[in-house]
């Protein structure tokens, strides 16, 4: 069974991942020398590319942090706990907690990945205090959902192509969704996905006497709800009706946001967040108190994005990433092109964990040789977008926030990861091959 093939994936990485700030400490100086070594430049050089990034990433830290921050305090509303726990009462057993879990953060990531993200962890959180589950597995099972995002409603790739004036438009046009997110091949793997990682997860389960459960301080979030009144400034802090005033401003503007025809992307849904959260806390101090517990577990996303957007900015300034996908385009056929396409996402990935950043690194270079040798852009693009998701489950960049709610540490998590990442690698290169 899968439970005791995956004890050797869960050892090694226990023993030997670090955490996520040397793991991307580690990567800078791997991307360093391979610059220098590949690419002929010079150390200083290198180094410039490095700092002249580091920033590059700002909008997207706080987005991040905000994912992280509102997401909690959404979810510490006695409703939307009151909610969660009663969907997880669903679960009867440990294996179908697992299931579950995993059904629910493959829905939502397909969504919109930031939704999945939080709602995966939080939902996850609310199972282990129903049932009496493997929670490793449980958190890593929650994460696993968010590999069907690039495939999904929010994919920036196939978004990116079928949005007029993107910047390859004069070299392939506009493509639509249907070619894309809607395509046959697409659906396919998304479909084989919500049944295969699953049914992988739940095969992982271990034994009851090899089960860590979770820490009851970790799940014991219940907010404060006391009020106390000594100030006339209190009674602003426990105001129900400034509360209501602004949030229902807030979601005045998400209604005429969606009447006018807006999607869903990062920034709307941590708005909706906050301002479901400012109306269901009911007054600022709860809202307040809820903050300052969910800020807590989001050290790791201010120190470690700004690293990985100098690494960005090393791979694409030294033109390592470009000569990554190059490598592989020299050996593909048009047949094979979707297949080595995916393999080089999936590595440039570990370096430029970023759906868009990745994209404007290797699409000047597979877009190109999609043409001249007569392959199928639209299958080569969203096999772009499936390495990208794909090798997510072995690069913890992501998997922060999920890590941040759940109070655990990637090595935790990422052995049961490793084992999704070579089965649902198979899978989704074979649909890109083939279907």
């Amino acid at each position: 069974m899968l439970d005791r093939a995956s004890k050797p994936m869960v050892s090694l990485v226990d023993k030997y991942l670090p955490d996520p700030y040397l793991f991307v400490i580690i990567l800078t100086l791997v991307a360093f020398i391979a610059a220098m070594v590949f690419q002929g430049h010079s150390p200083m050089a290198v180094v410039e590319m490095w700092g002249n990034g580091f920033w590059n990433l700002l909008t997207f830290s706080m987005q991040m942090l905000l994912v992280l921050v509102t997401g909690f305090m959404m979810a510490s509303t006695p409703l939307v706990r009151g909610i969660l726990n009663r969907i997880a009462m669903l679960a009867r057993t440990p294996g179908q907690a697992i299931v579950l879990v995993t059904f629910i953060a493959l829905i939502a990531s397909w969504i919109n990945w930031g939704f999945g993200l939080v709602v995966g962890a939080l939902f996850a959180k609310a199972l282990a205090r129903q049932i009496r589950v493997h929670y490793p597995l449980l958190i890593a099972s929650a994460y696993s959902g968010f590999i069907v995002w690039h495939g999904g409603l929010a994919g920036s790739i196939p978004l990116t192509i079928a949005t007029e004036g993107h910047f390859t438009q004069d070299t392939i046009g506009i493509i639509g969704t249907g070619e894309t997110i809607f395509a046959f091949f697409n659906l396919a793997i998304v479909a084989a996905l919500f049944i295969i990682v699953p049914l992988v997860n739940r095969l992982m389960l271990p034994e009851e006497r090899d089960s860590i459960y979770a820490d009851p301080k970790i799940l014991d979030d219940e907010p404060d709800t006391s009020v106390v009144i000594n100030r006339p400034a209190d009674y602003l802090e426990n105001s129900r009706t400034l509360a209501w005033l602004i949030g229902f401003s807030g979601i005045a503007f998400i209604f005429q946001y969606f009447m006018d025809g807006g999607g869903l992307n990062l920034n709307i849904v941590n708005f909706m967040f906050l301002f479901i959260a400012i109306i269901l806390h009911q007054t600022p101090k709860r809202l307040l108190a809820s903050l300052n517990e969910g800020v807590k577990g989001g050290a790791g996303i201010v120190i470690q994005f700004p690293f990985y957007a100098g690494i960005m900015s090393v791979m694409t300034a030294s033109g390592l990433a470009a000569s990554i996908s190059s490598g592989f385009v020299s050996i593909a056929s048009a047949e094979s092109l979707p297949f080595w396409s995916f393999i080089s996402a999936g590595l440039v990935n570990i370096f430029v964990p970023s759906g868009g950043g990745q994209w404007a690194v290797q699409a000047p270079v597979m877009l190109p040789a999609a043409q001249e040798l007569g392959a199928d852009i639209p299958r080569v693009a969203m096999a772009v977008a499936w390495g990208d998701a794909w090798t997510n489950l072995l690069q913890p960049f992501w998997a922060l926030p999920v890590l941040a709610i759940a109070g655990l540490k990637a090595k935790d998590i990422m052995g049961y990861c490793l084992m999704l990442l070579i089965i649902t690698g198979i899978i989704i290169s074979a649909g890109l091959t083939w279907l």
